[in-house]
């Protein structure tokens, strides 16, 4: 009877270890599972980071590119430029991270990014502060609008028009050709008075290509303007203009006042783009952090969507 009893009692301690063993194996393998859709997903999400790096960079070359023609400050595009590169280069850790379940990697991950996502915001919100004064003024009878200095202020009116930066901005102006390439003809015809009054100029050919039109200079042809009577005003800028085309009116106040306006329009729209892309990216990062958590969970052995394990029963005698 006593052997019986024994028997029951160790064929009973055998099947409960099995059963416990079957469990935790099965907590094992789902665990796996999960670590391995949640590795899944911060690799998904690191490759659209990489993607969203892509407009960002863009929108650097593109000011880049202004700053080589039109808009002639040289400083600006480095910023985005430089944040557009961390983030391809920390999507790429990202990435790795997931495929070989670096946990290292993916902690590297979020923490950089959530500085170069500080850093995008910052500077997104620098741009608008900096260009949230000036615009074009419009002017009777004529579809361009001129620009005054007057109406600019701030840091980045102080960097333009500061003397040392504006002899380089004003020959870069110069000699990107922009009043060069402002006359047009209609088969062979030069352009007339009133064609040209209601053509659509940028900025920096509105200011730094003609002379403002409260001189009350009479149009010749787009570059050249002579004296048609009282000057309207004590615009300062009337004395400077120059039919010399190496001069014009490189050195007004409105020609200053035309590259202040052409960055302004440039800046908005990448900073357009700017904030769409730090609303994604901050939406994927929350999402990141919630998966890292869960991965990390795992690491340690930790049930995700479950209770922890209790003792629900006695210990039972072992043989």
């Amino acid at each position: 009877m006593s052997f019986t009893f024994i028997t029951a009692i160790f064929i009973k301690n055998k099947t409960n270890r099995i059963t416990q063993e079957t469990e935790q194996q099965h907590i094992f393998n789902k665990n796996k599972i999960a670590m391995r859709s949640r590795s899944n997903l911060i690799g998904l999400i690191n490759f659209f980071t990489f993607l969203l790096s892509i407009p960002i960079l863009g929108g650097g070359i593109w000011l880049s590119s202004r700053a080589n023609s039109t808009d002639c400050l040289r400083f600006l595009q480095w910023p985005l430029i430089i944040i557009g590169i961390s983030i391809m280069v920390i999507s790429l850790a990202g990435i790795a991270g997931a495929c070989y379940q670096n946990k290292f990697l993916m902690w590297l991950y979020l923490f950089t990014m959530f500085f170069v996502i500080a850093a995008l915001i910052g500077f997104t919100i620098f741009a608008y502060v900096v260009t949230d004064k000036g615009s074009g003024r419009f002017v009777m009878n004529r579809r361009y609008l001129d620009y005054y200095l007057n109406d600019y202020s701030g840091w980045l009116k102080d960097r333009v028009t500061d003397n040392g930066y504006w002899r380089d901005i004003g020959s870069c102006v110069r000699d990107s050709g922009v009043c060069k390439k402002i006359g047009r003809d209609l088969n062979g015809v030069p352009e007339t008075a009133h064609m040209f009054y209601f053509r659509n100029l940028s900025p920096v050919e509105s200011g730094c290509c003609k002379p403002p039109t409260d001189c009350g200079y009479t149009y010749v042809n787009e570059t050249v303007w002579i004296p048609g009577g009282e000057m309207v005003g004590p615009n300062p800028d009337c004395m400077l203009w120059n039919n010399d085309q190496r001069l014009l009116c490189y050195q007004c106040s409105s020609c200053k006042a035309g590259v202040l306006g052409s960055l302004k329009k440039s800046w908005r729209k990448v900073s357009v783009i700017n904030i769409v892309v730090v609303i994604i990216l901050v939406i994927f990062y929350v999402i990141a952090c919630a998966a890292y958590q869960n991965v990390k969970r795992m690491y340690n052995d930790e049930p995700v969507g479950e209770a922890r394990m209790t003792k629900s029963h006695p210990s039972h005698f072992q043989i």
